[in-house]
Order: C-alpha cells, then sequence, then structure tokens
C-alpha cells in the first residue's frame, strides 16, 4: 500500500494518476458516501471505508493500492499499519506552501486557504520510525516529471 502525503494543491493526485496507479481517494469515498467531496462531517465513516477497501484489495491479492489522502500526522497514518499482510510506503510531497495555495486557487474545487495554512502547521513529514517500509520524497520538479 502506498500512502500519499502532503497538503492540498501539493501534487498527490496528479503524482498517482501520471503513475497509473489504481487509487483510492478520500474524496471519492466522500462524494460517494455524501454525494458531496467536500463533506467533512463524515470523516470517520470515509477512512473507516478506505481500510475495508484496502483491506479487501489484500485479500484478493491486489499487489498495490495507492490512497490518495493528506495523512498529515503519525495518528491520521497509524491504522494503516494493523492491515495484516500488508506493507505500507509513503510518498510524501514536499511542496511549499506557497505552491499549494497557487495550486489550490487554480482549482475547481477550492480549499479555503485559512485551512491549509492550518493543516501546514499540523503536517508531520513522515518517518520510517512510524512503520513505513520505504518513503519517496516527490518535490515540484519532480511532480511536474
Amino acid at each position: 500500500m502506498i500512502l500519499l502525503v502532503g497538503l492540498p494543491g501539493s501534487g498527490k493526485s496528479t503524482w498517482a494518476l501520471r503513475q497509473g496507479l489504481p487509487v483510492l481517494s478520500s474524496d471519492a469515498m466522500r462524494g460517494t458516501l455524501a454525494d458531496d467531496v467536500r463533506d467533512q462531517s463524515i470523516h470517520g465513516r470515509v477512512f473507516a471505508s478506505l481500510r475495508y477497501l484496502i483491506r479487501q484489495r489484500v485479500a484478493i491479492g491486489r499487489p498495490v493500492t495507492c490512497v490518495d489522502a493528506t495523512h498529515l500526522t503519525r495518528k491520521e497514518r497509524k491504522p494503516y499499519f494493523r492491515i495484516r499482510r500488508c506493507q505500507v510506503e509513503a510518498v510524501f510531497f514536499d511542496t511549499p506552501l506557497e505552491i499549494c495555495q497557487a495550486r489550490n486557487r487554480a482549482r475547481d474545487r477550492v480549499v479555503p486557504p485559512e485551512i491549509i495554512d492550518s493543516m501546514a502547521v499540523k503536517m508531520t513529514p513522515p518517518s520510517l520510525e512510524e512503520g513505513f517500509a520505504l518513503i519517496t520524497v516527490v518535490r515540484p520538479s519532480m511532480a511536474a516529471a
């Protein structure tokens, strides 16, 4: 399993699409469950559903699942390590806040800038001590390639 880690606008979804990976997205799951990708009131259900689907993919032998969500803190990432028979890797999008904010302004679905600012304060880069088998760091010049 590959966890994407980064702020909104950091390049996570674009990177996953370019890699051709099978993606489970928290935004898509919000849309599926609540008919609104912006509905934050179902946060727990969204991530429980994502982890359920990951477990099902592991059970049927799917080799890779990419999870597209911000995964800002160790606490948010910890539940994935409880999924049996699953190696967890992280791709960390080390994108400057200013670039994230500029990309966000250019999107159809804009996250309020103050929310991204508060997320940036909360962001804890992933570490091997958490249990990741591998951590890949992607920077803006790499994300465009």
